[in-house]
Parts: C-alpha cells; sequence; structure tokens
C-alpha cells in the first residue's frame, strides 16, 4: 500500500493532497462533468503528494470507479472521502483501490472509530480522522496516523484556518497533522507548516477551474519560489 503519512514527511513534498469532487452541499455545480483520470494523472504530475477522491454520489457527484479505474497506474496514494461508519465500507474501499480511508469524529463514538481504525490497520491502510474541535480529540487512538482539522464550522459552514491554528499543539505528535478546507494562498501553506501541518487538502479551490491540474501545478510551484 502507498503511504500517505510517508509522502507527506518526505523532505521536500509539496503536501498537498488534491482533491476530486464534482459537487458539494455548498455548491452544487463545482465542475460537474469532470473526468477522474484526467484530473488524478495531473495531479499527480503537478506534484501532490496524494489525492482525495469523493465517493458519495448523491452529495459530490462521486462514484466508485473515480477510485477503481485510476488506482492500477496512480503512483501516489488515494483517500477515499465517504462517509464511513461500517467495517463493510472499509474492505469496500480496500477492493476499490484506495490506500487511506477517511473517519469523520462528529459521526463516531470513540470505541467505533478503534474498532473501525483497527480493521483498516489490518488491512494495511492508513486512517485519516477529521475532526472539527477539541472535543473531538477524544477519538484518536494507536491505529491512527493521520489527523485532519477541518476548518469549516458545521453549524454555521464559516471557514476559518484559526481552527487548524488552535488545534495544532493539541494533536498527538505520533499522528500526521493535516488542515482541510479553507486553503487558497501560498501564505496560507506557510502558515500552517509552521504550526506543525504537513498536509494540505485543497479541493474546491482546483476542481472550481476548467483545468484542475494545471491549477494544482501552478500552486505547487508558487511554494518554492
Amino acid at each position: 500500500m502507498l503511504s500517505l503519512k510517508k509522502n507527506l514527511e518526505t523532505p521536500g513534498a509539496s503536501g498537498i493532497i488534491a482533491e476530486f469532487k464534482r459537487k458539494s452541499p455548498s455548491n452544487p455545480d463545482i465542475n460537474i462533468s469532470a473526468i477522474a483520470k484526467d484530473i488524478l494523472r495531473d495531479y499527480e504530475t503537478a506534484g501532490a503528494s496524494g489525492v482525495s477522491v469523493l465517493t458519495d454520489e448523491i452529495f459530490f457527484g462521486g462514484k466508485h470507479e473515480d477510485i477503481t479505474v485510476n488506482a492500477p497506474w496512480l503512483n501516489i496514494p488515494i483517500l477515499r472521502k465517504d462517509f464511513i461508519i461500517d467495517k463493510l465500507q472499509i474492505f469496500q474501499s480496500y477492493d476499490l483501490g484506495a490506500s487511506v480511508i477517511l473517519l469523520i469524529a462528529a459521526a463516531l463514538t470513540p470505541c467505533q472509530a478503534e474498532r473501525l481504525a483497527q480493521t483498516a490497520r489490518h488491512l494495511n491502510m492508513e486512517v485519516l480522522l477529521e475532526i472539527h474541535e477539541e472535543s473531538e480529540l477524544d477519538r484518536i487512538n494507536e491505529y491512527i496516523t493521520l489527523v485532519g482539522v477541518n476548518n469549516r464550522n458545521l453549524k454555521t459552514m464559516e471557514v476559518s484556518l484559526e481552527t487548524s491554528l488552535a488545534l495544532a499543539s493539541k494533536i498527538p505528535t505520533h499522528c500526521t497533522k493535516i488542515s482541510e478546507s479553507g486553503i487558497r494562498t501560498r501564505e496560507d501553506i506557510f502558515k500552517l507548516r509552521a504550526a506543525g501541518y504537513s498536509g494540505f487538502l485543497i479541493g474546491e479551490n482546483f476542481m472550481k477551474h476548467t483545468d484542475p491540474g494545471a491549477s494544482c501545478k501552478e500552486f505547487i510551484k508558487s511554494l518554492t519560489i
């Protein structure tokens, strides 16, 4: 299995996890006709450390084929980003070809998070636990090595990088820190890196362009200037 943690922590890595999604609850038409194979290939060429693929059809316009078609040839890890609450979904993610699964802390108890994470690790998959606030830190367990802080407030839908900055020091040191949502500029990346983040999940900021791969490439290039 390809390791997202290793890719993010490799010296000189961009740390960018480029996301593929056609729509979202807040934007029903980001890039509705986007073709996953073309865009994921371009993300890898651009220098992304990993890719995130939304497979939920109703809310994000995704489909399982967005992973299965790409997994055999892609040389960076694929995060299956979906609402995973059952072990069967983890086995399904493995069969699709994903290297990483997403667990959303707000949807799980600490015991549920541990059982699901343990199942994934037994399959040699990595687990990204997504948190939104300090009270969800108790879902972190020994099987979780990636913790993502979603900067979107689920109650107000407002987005602020201050969420990541406030929680950075509270995340266990064995976990690779990933900031999600609201990342738009190179200055945002530099600020988050200084706070200890190695991963930066960016989706709509790339997908809203007619050429998401080119947008990703330009952004990553700006980080080295």
